[in-house]
């Protein structure tokens, strides 16, 4: 029984190190959608009001509105590229 807690400590410290890279891989890709997403919106040939419109929906919403920018808004961006 104390050799099992023993192991089961000596595994705790490399557990977590697991996790806690694990929580910053996921944080960095979340940050690279997020700026990657205000880089393309502003980037886009969208109406300026239609790009504050999406910059203010990313702000708010930084993990679901990078999403739907390539989901949805970029795909329709391209379809109109001579709005200007």
């Amino acid at each position: 029984m104390q050799a099992q807690l023993a192991h089961q400590m000596a595994l705790a410290p490399t557990g977590d190190i697991v996790i806690a890279c694990a929580g910053a891989a996921v944080v960095v890709g979340a940050l690279a959608l997020f700026f990657g997403a205000l880089l393309s919106i502003v980037r886009s040939d969208l109406t300026t009001g239609m790009k504050l419109v999406w910059i203010v929906f990313s702000f708010m919403a930084p993990f679901l509105g990078s999403l739907l920018w390539f989901l949805i808004g970029r795909r329709d961006a391209q379809r109109r590229p001579g709005i200007a």
